[in-house]
């Protein structure tokens, strides 16, 4: 049997697209999933936070509550949105070639609004909620946690929130495995502690990570985000310990800073992680 010129091109044409397609980033081997926060581009609709993200080159995302949809879609990002609607997200997921893995910072006000959240995260595939719930809260949500198989992540914005220092979460941590720390790097810079000596304390329990580096460089003392591997954060060490742990789940890079056109940071931030990745033993 004989094929024409034409016909073996189109063939080899197509093997190629399809290991490009196979091929995977370099932390999807041991299951880290690196997207975006879409707060990082909360000045845009969701829809539009997708395509940057995309641009990005990430292919997973972290929703939050709030972000308006776009995308011919009316409304907000809601946990409280109906079947319909949260089946034309979906679609929108999918024209993007996006995969939602978390949700968050997001709170419910009591059982029955976290029953609601539970159902949203179960029927959007999602794998982590970040939250900062009020303690009396956990009597029904590690139990719900358990039921649902859904990591309920608590989430360390600065000094002096609730869980900012890493044994406010072990506290809590001990009542369900599905239950453990949103491990956001570039909050523990702000709240004076070591991101690494952090993780070692939650090792274990780390379930997810908000992804950032920051660097006080301002008259006032705050500290601000900057391309990853530029700041305080310790981002060789944080991965390297993140391998030693043998961590596996959602990693959202979440760079507040330049709001209007945080694309290219973003992009180099992540160019400079899986750099590092690789580097790292």
């Amino acid at each position: 049997m004989q094929f024409s010129k034409s016909t073996i091109l189109c063939c080899l044409f197509a093997l190629c697209s399809f290991a490009a397609v196979a091929q995977k980033n370099p932390e999807d081997k041991i299951g880290w999933k690196l997207g975006a926060q879409s707060y990082t581009f909360r000045l845009f609709t969701f829809d539009e936070a997708l395509r940057k993200i995309d641009s990005c080159g990430l292919k997973y995302v972290e929703a939050f509550p709030g972000q308006k949809l776009g995308g011919g879609l009316e409304g907000n990002m809601d946990f409280k949105m109906d079947a319909a609607k949260r089946q034309a997200v979906k679609n929108l997921l999918k024209k993007h070639g996006i995969t939602i893995t978390a949700f968050g910072v997001v709170n419910a006000k009591d059982e029955e609004e976290w029953k609601t959240l539970f159902e949203f995260a179960k029927d959007m595939g999602i794998l982590n909620i970040n939250t900062e719930p009020k303690p009396e809260q956990f009597a029904y949500i590690a139990p719900l946690a358990d039921k649902y198989k859904i990591k309920v992540a608590l989430h360390n914005h600065p000094k002096p929130s609730r869980y900012w220092h890493p044994d406010s979460v072990l506290k809590y941590a001990v009542q369900s495995k599905f239950i453990g720390s949103c491990a956001d790097i570039g909050h523990w810079v702000r709240s004076g502690l070591d991101p690494v000596e952090c993780l070692k304390k939650l090792n274990g329990h780390v379930l997810g990570s908000h992804f950032k580096d920051v660097v006080k460089d301002t008259p006032d003392g705050k500290y601000h985000d900057v391309i990853w591997g530029g700041g305080d954060s310790k981002v060789d060490a944080v991965i390297v310990e993140l391998k030693r742990q043998k961590f596996k789940g959602p990693i959202s890079a979440e760079y507040e800073y330049h709001w209007e056109n945080s694309g290219p940071e973003v992009s180099k931030s992540v160019k400079y992680f899986r750099s590092s990745f690789e580097k790292s033993k």
